[in-house]
């Protein structure tokens, strides 16, 4: 389960690269984008998936920030690579270098701004061409506990993923709801399109790399491989 592994602080980032998360054993590794205008809660989104809390003292995301954490999904255990990028202007040249080599994106709006909402299709398209056609988006609706302040529609939204093939879930920053689903729910489309051969952890810029279990049994001699496999020691 989740909360088998430890979670990874966040921490500040204006550095490309993947950092050294340790000796965790893993099948894969997935890279993500929080991605969407300002102001519409990626930043607690990410603490919440990480730390299992609300972040009370959130300020707009200057360049980037970054998280981890490891999530079986499907049986498989996955090290999820978070890079929550600035939703304002003036950092867009700053966080767009981030895209390249995304397998996953969320699509974050805030049910209760139309002005949010109508910018979904620019940073759509910014996904697309920067990180790869390919990419798995889900859309997420975030700020659901204010809903008697809201301005999009639940079926509106719905209409906007279904017509750019996006998964979409309604969720709360604050109370917890739908926020770890929406991960999983977009890492677990990932695991079905790599297990259809749609996409390959081999292939350069994919976002997805095999995590050092899945590396030990490809390495392994196909004699070693019909003995029984040997426990994971770290």
């Amino acid at each position: 389960m989740v909360s088998r592994f430890p979670c990874f602080a966040l921490y500040h980032s204006l550095h490309m690269g993947f950092p050294d998360l340790g000796s965790i054993c893993s099948d894969f590794l997935f890279k993500f984008l929080v991605i969407g205008s300002a102001g519409t809660g990626k930043s607690c989104l990410l603490h919440q998936f990480i730390e299992n809390k609300f972040k009370q003292d959130s300020n707009h995301t200057i360049g980037v920030e970054f998280g981890s954490r490891v999530v079986n999904v499907g049986g498989k255990t996955v090290k999820l690579q978070i890079w929550d990028t600035a939703g304002q202007e003036r950092f867009r040249s700053v966080t767009r270098s981030y895209y390249r080599g995304a397998a996953g994106a969320l699509l974050v709006y805030d049910i209760t701004s139309r002005e949010t909402y109508n910018s979904l299709a620019a940073w759509l398209t910014d996904a697309r061409t920067l990180a790869s056609p390919n990419i798995v988006v889900i859309l997420c609706g975030n700020k659901k506990d204010l809903d008697p302040e809201r301005e999009v529609t639940f079926l509106e939204a719905s209409r906007f993923a279904q017509e750019n093939e996006l998964m979409f879930l309604e969720t709360s920053a604050l109370t917890g709801e739908n926020v770890e689903e929406a991960f999983l729910k977009c890492a677990r489309t990932i695991l079905n399109k790599i297990d259809s051969g749609e996409l390959d952890p081999e292939r350069m810029g994919s976002g997805i790399q095999y995590g050092d279990a899945s590396l030990r049994q490809l390495r392994q001699p196909r004699s070693a491989q019909a003995v029984a496999p040997q426990p994971c020691g770290c």
